[in-house]
């Protein structure tokens, strides 16, 4: 029973929330950049994206165009080194309002791993905490992944924080050195709290 609950509600598609397209510079040589980084981690010579997961960080700064334009000017990951730079395909902001950075056919460097399956959402914040406490912020990010889980047809034990990517069965990394690398950001009791409230949403509507 539960398991029948459990996909229902992945088939859910919730409307999707305003959405502002904002996005960061992503042309040919990027793109070039990415399918080799994809081609050396994961074995798939691509730039294109299929989702199976979505992935939850947060900035670890105070403002918006702090990450965009850290996204945008594609320097070397300043953790790990090489190109592409870090990216996520959505941030947001701490008033609700969502931005998106990237389309979704295309993959973005946010989660050793999951990068060749993963769409990145990103909070503007420094904690777990201060985002789960921020209504208008979480409110827009609970939508947002809703919308995501429906339109591709996610499970919600695959909407995960950063901190939880080695525990993804989609977890795949072909560089040995980076194996079992992974962040703090969103930990698994956290990501218990955002699960719970994205299925509350999910049984709303689909009971609308």
């Amino acid at each position: 029973m539960l398991a029948a609950l459990v996909l229902a509600l992945s088939l859910v598609v919730a409307p999707k929330p305003h959405v502002v397209w904002k996005p960061i510079p992503y042309g040919p040589q990027r793109k070039a950049e990415m399918a080799a980084y994809a081609k050396r981690h994961y074995g798939i010579n691509s730039w294109r994206l299929h989702p199976k997961v979505i992935v939850e960080h947060y900035t670890g700064s105070n403002s918006f165009s702090a990450a965009w334009n850290a996204f945008a000017a594609n320097t070397p990951d300043g953790e790990l080194g090489g190109l592409p730079g870090d990216c996520a395909h959505f941030i947001v902001d701490r008033d609700g309002t969502i931005y998106q950075l990237v389309h979704l056919s295309v993959m973005c460097r946010h989660t050793v791993g999951l990068n060749y399956v993963a769409i990145g959402i990103e909070h503007v914040g420094t904690s777990d905490a201060e985002i789960l406490h921020d209504p208008a912020q979480i409110r827009a990010s609970l939508e947002l992944t809703a919308w995501l889980v429906g339109r591709f047809h996610i499970r919600i034990r695959n909407v995960i924080g950063h901190n939880e990517s080695l525990s993804s069965p989609y977890h795949k990394e072909l560089y040995e050195p980076w194996a079992h690398q992974t962040h703090a950001d969103w930990r698994h009791a956290d990501m218990d709290v955002y699960r719970a409230k994205l299925r509350t949403l999910l049984q709303a509507d689909a009971r609308r």
